[in-house]
């Protein structure tokens, strides 16, 4: 059975014990100046931006003053709060649904190199299989490295999905056109599309990705079409200047936050939803097939405080 806090969890690990216990520690007593100094101390260090940390201080501290309070107990929980309140801030209903029996949907996976885009693709591939009983199929658009063919058949056999691939050097247009027939054919209804790693400063392969976008559409113009942005969350606020250059060029319209469990910096998580407003779908918590979670705001954030939560009830 899929446990999605256990998996939270398991991807947060470093962020909590280098960080976010330490957060936690500062709420034992009552809360002063100093301690505000270092919460926002803390958070920063966490990779939450100096704009993040300063909004979401601000809010903690209007509530707090409403409340008359300065009982670290009951500060705590409002952090907490505004916590999960600002990674909702992003949410949208018509992206997060997963995909579903009936429900046919491409996905156009998009990312700059090396940000663990293929390998996120073999987990959402699995994900989709294992949990929502869906028929996937792959499209191999990754046409400039023939590696990046061979890496995805490889993780097709792995997760149990059809993967289309055209010859190393082909028109990434053809294969998608060719994978959404082959959906078509096979009863698919989820398509993902692995689309070269670019940089997202190249104009000429930004270009190029939206001609790819194009040929979906031409394809099957009732496909719900959705454009999801692997980054890799080891980078940190680089991968805002990222997700913004790929949003201008294709609209991306949600995150797969990759290698979580790399890093003890999961505080980008709430900079990507305040400053971007783009939801972050799922995050990858470990190297297996399987090491994949939706993400899920509420979950998130206790995850994150997980070993604490008694000193505070």
């Amino acid at each position: 059975m899929f446990d999605l806090f256990k998996r939270t969890s398991q991807g947060l690990s470093k962020s909590r014990q280098q960080w976010f216990q330490r957060v936690a520690g500062l709420f034992r007593s009552n809360i002063d100046d100093d301690t505000w100094g270092q919460l926002e101390e803390l958070l920063i260090s966490a990779d939450v931006s100096v704009s993040t940390t300063s909004r979401l201080l601000e809010l903690v501290k209007t509530e707090a003053s409403k409340q008359r309070t300065n009982d670290g107990t009951r500060i705590y929980a409002l952090l907490k709060q505004e916590m999960v309140n600002l990674l909702n801030s992003a949410r949208s209903a018509a992206v997060t649904e997963h995909p579903v029996k009936g429900n046919r949907r491409l996905i156009l996976v998009v990312g700059v190199n090396g940000s663990g885009k293929t390998t996120s693709i073999a987990k959402l591939a699995n994900y989709y299989a294992k949990n929502d009983g869906a028929k996937v199929i792959l499209g191999a658009a990754d046409t400039f490295r023939a590696a990046a063919i061979d890496q995805l058949r490889l993780w097709g056999e792995r997760s149990g999905a059809d993967v289309i691939a055209h010859q190393p050097g082909s028109d990434p247009g053809a294969v998608v056109f060719d994978t959404i027939q082959a959906a078509h054919a096979r009863r698919a209804n989820v398509i993902i599309i692995d689309t070269a790693g670019r940089l997202h400063t190249k104009f000429n392969l930004m270009e190029e990705l939206k001609k790819i976008q194009r040929a979906a559409s031409k394809s099957d113009g009732n496909l719900l079409q959705q454009v999801l942005l692997v980054i890799d969350a080891t980078t940190g606020q680089n991968g805002l200047s990222q997700a913004r250059n790929f949003t201008e060029a294709v609209g991306v319209s949600g995150i797969f936050l990759s290698k979580l469990d790399g890093t003890a910096r999961g505080g980008i998580a709430l900079t990507i939803c305040d400053e971007l407003k783009i939801p972050i779908l799922y995050i990858g918590t470990g190297e297996q097939l399987e090491d994949i979670a939706p993400f899920d705001p509420q979950i998130f954030v206790e995850a994150m405080f997980q070993d604490t939560k008694e000193q505070h009830r």
